[in-house]
């Protein structure tokens, strides 16, 4: 991950390709062609260096027709409550709840969490992979089956997958689902997406406790629903 240190300056060809935008600002393109609906915890690192690395940016004045020339950055409106943040380098944007802070999560290029219950967050992560779609990994049920079963789930820990879905946007092709791990002292919650595209297999999860599942659900939905790839 390289982040530029040029200046702020709207004529400048050097902007940072890690933005965090704020609400009133706007998100890529998102055109839904498609969702067909069938029926992880993973440690956190404390450590806060990533937000040294990133360049926020409050205004779009900064962005030029230069920065993404086939696509409309801000042709959607972020949802109030939530901010967008849009990494070009590597191909992929989400939005997450604006009050939530960005931390490091190891073995992930991007991640927030929540500022009280740290087990409340979302990251993203990627691996080099020669398959050009999400579909050429095989049907949805078998490949989240295996990805929750037999990645996610520790050997101590029993998954539950609730809900699988696939939607279409701007022509790539997102598996996101919901699922529950139970150990003998704890229950995660998540919903993760997957998609392939720019020669990379990409995962985005956002989780919580199992015990407010229910009161944070929806608001997590949206961030599951809202991950795009970006051509690179």
């Amino acid at each position: 991950m390289v982040v530029s240190s040029c200046s702020l300056n709207w004529t400048s060809p050097c902007l940072s390709h890690k933005l965090n935008l704020p609400h009133s600002n706007h998100l890529p393109p998102r055109n839904t062609a498609n969702s067909s609906s069938n029926s992880a915890l993973e440690t956190t690192s404390s450590g806060e260096s990533h937000s040294q690395r990133r360049l926020l940016l409050l205004g779009i004045g900064a962005l030029t027709a230069s920065l993404q020339p086939t696509n409309l950055l801000f042709a959607e409106e972020i949802p109030d409550r939530y901010r967008a943040f849009v990494d070009y380098s590597d191909g992929y944007s989400y939005i997450y709840p604006k009050d939530w802070k960005e931390f490091d999560f190891r073995a992930h290029d991007s991640a927030f969490k929540d500022r009280y219950l740290q087990l409340q967050n979302v990251r993203v992560r990627f691996i080099p992979t020669e398959k050009k779609d999400i579909r050429d990994l095989g049907p949805m049920e078998e490949v989240v089956s295996d990805l929750v079963r037999h990645k996610y789930a520790a050997p101590n820990q029993r998954p539950t997958i609730y809900d699988m879905q696939e939607r279409t946007t701007d022509g790539k092709h997102y598996y996101t689902f919901e699922y529950v791990l139970t150990s003998p002292n704890y229950s995660s919650a998540s919903f993760a997406t997957i998609a392939i595209g720019n020669g990379r297999y990409y995962t985005l999860v956002v989780a919580a406790n199992e015990r407010r599942w229910k009161r944070v659900r929806n608001q997590l939905k949206v961030v599951a629903d809202s991950f795009r790839l970006l051509d690179i």
